[in-house]
Order: C-alpha cells, then sequence, then structure tokens
C-alpha cells in the first residue's frame, strides 16, 4: 500500500468514479490512508451531480461506466468551467481511444491493471505541479498571453479554455521560447514522472492545444522533426 502523506493545510478532496465496487472500495481506503478526503460514485450521472455539490480537487474516472462513459463525463464537466484534473481508468490502451480522452479534457490516465503505489503517485504528481502555480506573471508570444495568477489564456482578446495538464504544457512552452524542447524533457516537466516512454502523449497534448489556440497561434508551436516542439513568433 502506498505510504501515508501529509498536506500541510486543507485536505485535497478526490472523487472517485468507478462502478466496480470492489474496485472503488480499495481506491478509496488507499486514497484516504495517503491523506486525502474520498468520495466515491458508481455511474456517470451520480458523478456530475457530486461534481456539481461538492467539486472535488481531482477526479480519478473511470471510462467504462453504465449510463455515460468517463469520456463523456469529462467533457460535460470542461464545458460547465471545472477544471480540477482527471485521471483516466481505463482497459482501452489504442491511440484512438486516448485522443477521445484527452481531447475531452482528461489529463493522465492508467490502464488496468495498475499499482495503488503508481496511482497515488501519480495524483500526488498532478496536484502538485496544478496547486504550486501561484504567482503574478504573464507569458506571452505574440498574440497569445498567458496570466499565471488567474490561470487564463487569451488569444487576442478570446479567452481559450484548457485543461490543467493543456496548460502546464503551454506555460513550459512559454517559459522555454525560442528553445526545442525534447519529448523527454517535456514529459519529465508536464507529467513529471516516467511515462515508460510513451511520448506519444505529447504528440496528442500539441495537437489539441493547437486545435484549441486556433490556427495563427497554433502556427507559434513549431514541429522539430525528429526532435520535439519549440514556440516562437515568425520574428523571432
Amino acid at each position: 500500500m502506498a505510504n501515508r502523506v501529509t498536506n500541510d493545510s486543507t485536505t485535497n478532496r478526490i472523487l472517485v468514479v468507478d462502478d466496480e465496487e470492489s474496485l472503488a472500495d480499495m481506491l478509496s481506503t488507499a486514497l484516504r490512508f495517503a491523506g486525502y478526503e474520498v468520495s466515491s460514485e458508481s455511474d456517470g450521472l451520480s458523478a456530475l451531480q457530486s461534481i456539481k455539490n461538492a467539486p472535488p480537487d481531482l477526479i480519478v474516472l473511470d471510462v467504462n461506466l453504465p449510463d455515460i462513459d468517463g469520456f463523456e463525463v469529462c467533457r460535460r464537466i470542461r464545458s460547465d468551467g471545472f477544471r480540477a484534473p482527471v485521471i483516466f481508468l481505463t482497459a482501452r490502451d489504442s491511440t484512438d481511444d486516448l485522443r477521445t480522452g484527452f481531447g475531452g479534457g482528461g489529463d493522465d490516465y492508467l490502464t488496468k491493471p495498475f499499482s495503488l503505489e503508481e496511482l497515488t503517485l501519480r495524483i500526488q504528481a498532478i496536484l502538485r505541479r496544478t496547486q504550486s502555480e501561484d504567482t503574478d506573471n504573464h507569458l506571452s508570444c505574440a498574440n497569445l498571453r498567458l496570466d499565471e495568477d488567474s490561470h487564463q489564456v487569451f488569444v487576442d482578446d478570446r479567452e481559450i479554455e484548457l485543461s490543467p495538464t493543456e496548460y502546464r504544457l503551454l506555460r513550459y512552452l512559454l517559459l522555454n521560447q525560442r528553445r526545442v524542447l525534447s519529448k523527454v524533457q517535456i514529459l519529465d516537466y508536464v507529467w513529471e514522472y516516467d511515462f515508460e516512454g510513451n511520448d506519444a502523449v505529447v504528440e496528442t497534448y500539441v495537437s489539441y492545444l493547437r486545435r484549441k489556440l486556433g490556427p495563427e497561434a497554433a502556427e507559434l508551436i513549431r514541429t522539430v522533426r525528429g526532435t520535439g516542439y519549440v514556440l516562437r513568433s515568425s520574428d523571432s
């Protein structure tokens, strides 16, 4: 079982959504032992209501639910403006399935079966990175602007809604403007753990980030064939 952790101030709230009762109970018990406040739901519609009534800090969300699937749950909460990170639990591992999940606003995934320790480590990493960025700075490139204080992103005067991981990726690119970043570097910074060499997740996130930013701003993120990506304006 994962080592117990101590939260410095407030206890992070986690919602576990899985229709397999034994697995949901096991995950809830392990996460409570790790120091989190945990609630659980067994279907998508109940999860949506729970999120509305008591918004969690992170959601562990099974893809295969009895009513609406986890991808649809994630799409609905993102469209409602809920930005807390989502970790998918899935028996699927095809690229198309993962792109569906990430395109709907997911931040990470675990393929069943998985270890409780791995899940706990990923939760810690995601919460650490999404809750530690609280500064008063702005980052910008051409018509793209990121407000680190409010965690808002704008293209010209249009606000762009990003998931926590998409925001983290864009921030890393902006912090390293005109510097070519390898996929491994991006994995290490954005996900903060070894992704077992699966750099396809970087390609997927860059693709969806470009789509959300729109054609003009998307051209700022340039692919360096065989290496990775660089963010720079046309005059830099």
